[in-house]
C-alpha cells in the first residue's frame, strides 16, 4: 500500500473520535418458516429473542428488606447482622456499589443480533495486548464509531496494526460467589441462605441469564448465584475467599462488577507505520462478505503448559476494544454456526464417525446457547475462546469433516420431551456409565441428565458401579467407550499414585495437617463420588462437589474413583493410590462412547436420544 493512499484515507479518519463508542445496530430479518409458523411468527420470535438476550447479560434484581416470604419465593436480598465470629471483613469506605448504581459496564459494548434467523456472537481471542497486527480476506469497512460516525475503507491484503495508547485500568469490585443454583432449585437456594445466615455471613442472590421462545421452543439458561453481601475490593475478596476455605473447606468463585470502566485511545496504523485513525475505545472492522480476518500472533494457551502464539484466520467480523486492564482485546463477531465450524474440531477428534460428528454439532450448538449471557460479565464479549467456555481456533481450526456436521444439523439443538432447550453438557469417557446431574453439580434432578449404563450389548455377568471396586476391577466391560475405535485405555480405567508429601502439599489449605485418611462418598449412580472426608494431625474437613474432589488432586480424570492408603511396616501412611475409571464429569453425551454407538450403527438422533433420555433435536433457526 502506497503512502499516498494512507493519506487518502486519513482525510475520513484521522480526528480523535471522543464521547461515546458507537453502538452498531442489529440486524433482524424475516426467517424462512419452521414447523408451520409463519415467517412473520418467527421473525417476531426473533425480534424477541434478541431483545431479551441483550438484557439477559446480568440484570439485578431490587434490594428489599429482609424477606418473610416462604422458602417457595427465593429472597433477592437477604441482609444479615454478621454474627462476632463471622467472615465477613470490614466493607472498604466509599466504595460504590455496581448492583444498585446502574453504572455502565462493559455489557454495554456486546451485541448478539441474527441474520438470517441465525445469532452472531462476540467471542474474545486474546486480550492484554499492546499491539495487534491484522489483514482482511476481502474489501474492508473499518468504523470508529463517535460523532460523525468515521469510516475506513481498504483493500484485501492490506495489513494494519492497531495499538492501545493512554490505556486506564477499569476499576472493579467483587462478590463471592457462594453457590450457583438452577433456576428451579428455590428449595436448594433457601437452604443455602439458612446456612449462611448461621454463620454470620449476609448474602444476597442474583439473577442471570433468561428464558425466551423461538419457533415454538424455549430456551431457559436462568440461574441463581448466592453471592456475599458486600461489594469488595479485589483485596478484601481475596481475603474472604481464603477465610472461606480455612474454616469450611469451601473453594468459592469471585463475581466481578465493574465500577468505572476502562478507557483507552486506539491508534490505527497502515503497513507504513502511518497513523491513519484514532479512535476512543473500540474499533469494528467487517468484510461485507463475511470472508473475515487474518490475525496475527494470537494468544492461547493462556495459564497451561502449552502457552503459544499463532497466526490465525477468522469468518466474521472483528472488534478491536479495551478490557479491564485498560489494554487492548480483539473479539471476534461471528455467526453461530461458522462458530461452530471452528469449536467442534477441539472438542472431538475430526476423524471420528459422521453421525457422531453430527451429535457433538447438535450438542455444541446448544451448550453455547446455554453460555449466553452466563460468563465474562465484566469483559466485553459474550464467550472466550480458550477452555474456560470453549476452545475455537476460527478458520485455522477447521476440518473438512466437522464443517460438514455442523452445515447437515444447521440450527438444529437438543430439546426435552417438554420443549425445553437441554442442558446438552458432555465429557471424554463416561467410564461405562453416565452419572446424574445433580450429583456432581448439585440442584434438582434433570430428567434429561439421568445416568446410565453405556453398554452397547447386555452384560448380566458384569458387576455395576455400586460394586465400585468389582467394577473397576473388570476388563470385558461391553461399553461404547471401551469398543469405540478412539477408546484409549488408560482413560476407560486408570491409576494415579500421590506420595504422602505430596498429598500434604496439596491440601495443606485446609488446615487439618499431615493428611491420615481419605475417605470418597455420597456416590452417585456410577460410582462417582461427590463428597471427600479428609482427616489429619490437627483435624478433619469435608471438600463436596466431584470438581472439588478432582481439583483438590491436581485434576484427578474423574472421581468415579476408590483411594487407598499405602503405609510402611508402622502403620504409617506414605502414600496415596486412586483406581478410577472415566475421563470426565460423565454427565451427559459420552463423546468417545458417542464414537462407539456411531461405529456400531446408531444415526445421530439416536445417539443423542440415548444420552439425554429420551431427547429430540428439533430446528430453532
Amino acid at each position: 500500500m502506497s503512502r499516498g493512499n494512507a493519506r487518502r484515507w486519513a482525510f475520513y479518519s484521522l480526528p480523535v473520535i471522543q464521547g461515546e463508542t458507537r453502538r452498531s445496530g442489529r440486524e433482524n430479518r424475516d426467517a424462512r418458516p419452521h414447523g408451520g409458523y409463519g415467517a412473520a411468527a418467527v421473525s417476531k420470535a426473533v425480534l424477541i429473542l434478541t431483545a431479551l438476550l441483550l438484557a439477559s447479560c446480568a440484570t439485578p434484581a431490587p434490594s428489599p428488606a429482609p424477606s418473610t416470604r416462604g422458602l417457595g419465593e427465593p429472597e433477592v436480598s437477604v441482609p444479615t447482622k454478621p454474627a462476632d465470629a463471622g467472615v465477613k471483613p470490614p466493607a472498604p469506605s466509599g466504595l460504590e456499589d455496581p448492583l444498585t448504581s446502574g453504572l455502565p459496564g462493559p455489557q454495554d459494548l456486546k451485541r448478539l443480533d441474527f441474520r438470517n434467523g441465525e445469532p452472531r456472537l462476540p467471542i474474545k481471542l486474546m486480550e492484554g495486548r499492546e499491539v495487534v497486527t491484522f489483514s482482511p480476506r476481502a474489501r474492508m469497512r473499518l468504523r470508529f464509531g463517535g460523532p460523525g460516525d468515521k469510516v475506513l475503507d481498504a483493500p484485501a491484503g492490506s495489513r494494519w496494526t492497531v495499538r492501545v495508547t493512554q490505556g486506564e485500568p477499569a476499576q472493579w469490585s467483587a462478590r463471592v460467589q457462594l453457590g450457583e443454583f438452577r433456576f428451579a432449585d428455590k428449595a436448594g437456594l433457601a437452604e443455602a441462605q439458612e446456612t449462611w445466615r448461621a454463620r454470620g455471613l449476609a448474602v444476597r442472590t442474583h439473577t442471570l441469564g433468561s428464558v425466551y421462545g423461538i419457533a415454538g421452543k424455549v430456551i431457559d439458561n436462568r440461574r441463581y448465584l448466592l453471592l456475599g453481601e458486600e461489594a469488595l475490593t479485589p483485596e478484601a475478596a481475596a481475603k474472604q475467599q481464603a477465610e472461606l476455605l480455612r474454616r469450611y473447606g469451601l473453594r468459592t468463585t469471585l463475581f466481578e462488577e465493574v465500577r468505572k470502566p476502562s478507557r483507552a485511545i486506539l491508534e490505527l496504523k497502515d503497513e507504513n507505520d502511518a497513523v491513519v485513525g484514532l479512535a476512543q475505545d473500540r474499533l469494528d472492522a467487517e468484510t461485507p462478505d463475511g470472508t473475515g480476518f487474518d490475525v496475527r500472533q494470537v494468544e492461547y494457551g493462556v495459564g497451561y503448559d502449552f502457552h503459544a502464539f499463532e497466526d490465525r484466520s477468522f469468518r466474521g467480523a472483528l472488534q478491536f476494544a479495551v478490557d479491564r486492564g485498560g489494554k487492548l482485546a480483539v473479539v471476534n463477531v461471528v455467526g453461530l454456526e461458522d462458530l461452530l465450524k471452528g469449536l467442534v474440531p477441539s472438542e472431538i477428534f475430526a476423524r471420528a464417525h459422521p453421525e457422531a460428528l453430527k451429535a457433538q454439532a447438535v450438542t455444541a450448538r446448544g451448550e453455547v446457547l446455554a453460555k449466553v449471557g452466563i460468563k465474562h460479565l465484566a469483559d466485553p464479549y459474550l464467550l472466550c475462546s480458550e477452555q474456560h467456555c470453549a476452545v475455537y481456533r476460527g478458520r485455522t481450526g477447521e476440518a473438512a469433516s466437522t464443517t460438514a456436521a455442523v452445515e447437515a444439523t444447521r440450527g438444529q439443538a437438543l430439546f426435552s420431551q417438554e420443549g425445553r432447550l437441554v442442558d446438552s453438557v458432555y465429557s471424554a469417557v463416561c467410564g461405562g456409565h453416565t452419572e446424574d446431574n445433580d450429583v456432581v453439580w448439585g440442584g434438582p434432578p434433570d430428567p434429561s441428565l439421568r445416568g446410565r449404563p453405556d453398554l452397547l450389548e447386555p452384560a448380566p455377568d458384569v458387576p455395576g458401579p455400586s460394586n465400585l471396586k468389582a467394577w473397576l476391577a473388570t476388563s470385558d466391560v461391553p461399553a461404547a467407550c471401551k469398543l469405540s475405535s478412539f477408546a484409549q485405555p488408560t482413560k476407560f480405567r486408570w491409576e494415579k499414585r500421590f506420595t504422602q508429601n505430596q498429598v500434604d502439599a496439596l491440601t495443606e489449605k485446609l488446615g487439618v495437617g499431615s493428611i491420615q485418611g481419605l475417605a470418597l462418598s455420597e456416590r452417585g449412580v456410577s460410582g462417582r463420588a461427590r463428597l471427600l472426608t479428609v482427616s489429619g494431625t490437627k483435624g478433619a474437613t469435608q471438600v463436596r462437589g466431584e470438581l472439588n474432589i478432582r481439583r483438590l488432586f491436581g485434576m484427578l480424570n474423574s472421581s468415579m474413583a476408590t483411594v487407598e492408603a499405602e503405609r510402611d511396616a508402622e502403620g504409617r501412611p506414605t502414600g496415596w493410590l486412586f483406581r478410577g475409571g472415566g475421563w470426565g464429569h460423565g454427565v451427559g453425551m459420552c463423546q468417545t462412547g458417542a464414537i462407539g454407538r456411531a461405529e456400531a450403527g446408531q444415526s445421530y438422533p439416536e445417539i443423542l436420544r440415548f444420552y439425554f433420555n429420551g431427547a429430540e433435536v428439533a430446528p430453532i433457526y
